[in-house]
Formats: structure tokens, C-alpha cells, sequence
């Protein structure tokens, strides 16, 4: 069987984004592989199509906001300066199958010529990704749920993260997503690291981005005193320069914590291995929030280590049910200081040891299964 070309469109820089990092690995065992995304080609790819890294993903012109503004939904499709640009790019390209990462990814992959067939992978709930910033809420969700209406019902595959909300796309769209969680392959080599004499090592790894709450968790450290040290392993964000100075400068003043150069997400595991607990600590304000089951909770499962988490439905569930850590009372720094304070050193040993028992279930090989099954599927007459 001839192998079927590829596009995979992503609205990310791809070298940092661990989720399409990993369906491009099932992608390019399937088929020949071309990228449609920010930064530069990945790893093995075919070929790559670069949009410049200074053009917004959303229509953020003038005439665009004042389209969003008015519900012109169908002029704003490709308004946005990065969207405009990957439809010049992918001119003259034909494709079997597209792989649309995410919603606003949707329209172009309509009009990429072949008549591919289109499997959109949807990261989180697209209709409130972002609605805790005002003008996101305003005007872009009445748009990204136009989007979604438009076209997921007429999509050949559609994949999300977890069975929350895979269900919120049935109940508003009339879809069924299949489940791709943000695992990671299993990493046999690591085991539990024993706890160092000095201090608990505490470490969190993510993008640098308003709203992660990060800043409580640097608190959180200095109100815990001696016996704690905190390490970041943070990626800055394209459009938040703003906010990278804030947050280094916060780092700065504080005695307990480090911060380190951001690590390739393959890299993450061996990385973060030496500390004994992750921590994450963000508060729910958006649906995406509160159902979270984010990459670096796969990351830490792989690094194993202890969770200490905010609480949140999925990963509540998956931290008590298997003995992995605790879930704080809140999502202040005081409220990570006290759920981390009352944790004995062998209360600790044991939540790491118990994502060791976890770490081969919990990795990717189910979800990599899926995909694969998808890509069979698309490859066969619609």
C-alpha cells in the first residue's frame, strides 16, 4: 500500500510541544510526514512549512477584532496574520490526510487540496481555552465555538484528552472523541531517587505564562524556610515578555528557588528524576482548568516523583487513587506550604515508589494505539 502523505497543521512552535512531538512519532511510522507550524522543522519530518513566529494564530487587526466584534465569524476564518500566511504556505501541497491540532486549525485544513481526509485533535475545550482573559471571553470564544460547530461534525476523526471533556464535545457538538491522553512513552531506565539528607527538592516544569500560578508556588517555597528548595524548568512564552521578567525577577528574590533553562520535552524525565516532588497549583479558571490532565503530570509519573497538586477532577482522581501524593486544600501559596509541611520524608519515599508502579500503565502506549487505529481508518476509502 502506498504510504499516504501527511500534513500535520499545528499553531505551536513543535520542538516544544510535547503533545504533537508525539503524534508526529505515529505519524511519520504511517506516512510521509509534512509540518505546517511555527519554528523549525521537526526531527525526520518530510517536509516543513514555517510560519513566522511573529504572527498571531487569532485576528488581532484591527479589522479582524472589529469582525469578531460583529460576529462576521465567516470573514475572521482567515484573518488571522499566521492563518493568512499558512494558506499561501500550503498552496500548491496535496495531502491524504490532514491533522488539524486544535480548533482555529480547522479551516485551513478544509481548504488543503487532495481532498484529505481530516482528523482533528483537540487539546483541551476549545470554546473557553482562554476565557478568564476578558477579551478572549468577548471575542474569541463566540468564535471558537462557531468554529467548533461548523466543522467538527464534518471532521473524519476527532481525539481529546480525557473522558470529561470528550463529553462536553458530544453534549454541545454531537461528536464522540476518542482519548489521547498527554502520556509519554515509558522510560524503563529511571527509578525513584532516595531523598538527599539536606531538603525536600521540590520542581515544577511548564510554560511561562499569566495564570499558571507559578508565583504562589515560588511563595510557597520561602514560607516553607530551610529543609525546601524549589527548581523551574520554565519555557518563556512568545507573547508574554512582560510577564518572563516579572516572574524571573521574582525568582530572583527568592533564596530557595533555581531556575533553569527549559529541557526538550523527550529530555523532561531524566531531568526532573533527582527531585522528589512535582507541583502544580493552578486554580480553575476555565473548564480546561478544572478538567486538566495536562503533559507534566505524565512527566512527572515518568520522572518518579510525588505529586503535590491543586485540586482538580481528573488528576484528583488519578493522584488518590493510586497513592501518588496529595491534593492541596486551595490554590494559594499558604495552602501548598501546609499540604507539603505535613508530608513525613517516608510519606514522601512512598508516593515516589508508587509512581514507579504506575509509571508503565500510565505511559503512552495506549494512546499511541489509538492514533494509530485512526490513521488505519483514514487510510481506507471514506
Amino acid at each position: 500500500m502506498t504510504r499516504p502523505r501527511i500534513l500535520c497543521i499545528s499553531f505551536s512552535d513543535i520542538s516544544s510541544d510535547s503533545r504533537v512531538l508525539r503524534q508526529l512519532d505515529v505519524l511519520q511510522e504511517m506516512g510521509d510526514v509534512t509540518t505546517l507550524s511555527y519554528g523549525p522543522k521537526p526531527d525526520g519530518v518530510e517536509g516543513h512549512l514555517q510560519i513566522p513566529m511573529d504572527l498571531p494564530s487569532l485576528p488581532q487587526t484591527p479589522v479582524g477584532v472589529m469582525n469578531l466584534a460583529l460576529r462576521r465569524f465567516r470573514a475572521v476564518e482567515f484573518q488571522a496574520p499566521a492563518v493568512k500566511a499558512a494558506l499561501d504556505l500550503v498552496q500548491g501541497h496535496s495531502f491524504d490526510i490532514v491533522v488539524a491540532n486544535e480548533a482555529r486549525a480547522l479551516p485551513l485544513a478544509y481548504r488543503v487540496e487532495g481532498a484529505p481526509r481530516i482528523w482533528c485533535d483537540l487539546h483541551e475545550w476549545a470554546p473557553e481555552e482562554r476565557t478568564h482573559v476578558l477579551s478572549w471571553r468577548l471575542l474569541v470564544a463566540p468564535f471558537m465555538d462557531w468554529l467548533c460547530a461548523r466543522y467538527l461534525p464534518r471532521a473524519d476523526a476527532t481525539t481529546t484528552v480525557n473522558t470529561s471533556i470528550a463529553r462536553m464535545y458530544e453534549e454541545r457538538y454531537g461528536i464522540e472523541p476518542e482519548i489521547v491522553r498527554n502520556a509519554r512513552p515509558f522510560v524503563a531506565a529511571l527509578a525513584p531517587t532516595p531523598l538527599a539528607p539536606g531538603a525536600i527538592r521540590l520542581v515544577h516544569s511548564g510554560g511561562a505564562v499569566p495564570g499558571r500560578n507559578i508565583e504562589s508556588i515560588i511563595d510557597a517555597v520561602d514560607l516553607l524556610g530551610d529543609g525546601y528548595t524549589l527548581d523551574l524548568f520554565l519555557i518563556p512564552s512568545r507573547q508574554a515578555d512582560a510577564y518572563w521578567k516579572q516572574i524571573t525577577a521574582r525568582i530572583a528574590n527568592s533564596p530557595r528557588t533555581t531556575l533553569h533553562d527549559a529541557v526538550a520535552p523527550d529530555d523532561l524525565p531524566v531531568a526532573l528524576n533527582p527531585y522528589d516532588l512535582g507541583v502544580y497549583l493552578l486554580p480553575p479558571h476555565t473548564p480546561n482548568h478544572r478538567l486538566m490532565l495536562p503533559n507534566k503530570f505524565f512527566d512527572f509519573v515518568q520522572a518518579r516523583l510525588g505529586f503535590v497538586f491543586g485540586p482538580s477532577t481528573e488528576t484528583d482522581r488519578l493522584i488518590i487513587e493510586n497513592g501518588l501524593g496529595v491534593v492541596t486544600a486551595g490554590y494559594s501559596a499558604t495552602d501548598l506550604a501546609e499540604a507539603i509541611r505535613a508530608l513525613s520524608r517516608e510519606e514522601i519515599a512512598g508516593f515516589k515508589a508508587a509512581t514507579d508502579a504506575v509509571a508503565e500503565e500510565m505511559s503512552s502506549d495506549v494512546d499511541l494505539e489509538v492514533e494509530r487505529n485512526i490513521l488505519r481508518r483514514l487510510q481506507q476509502p471514506a
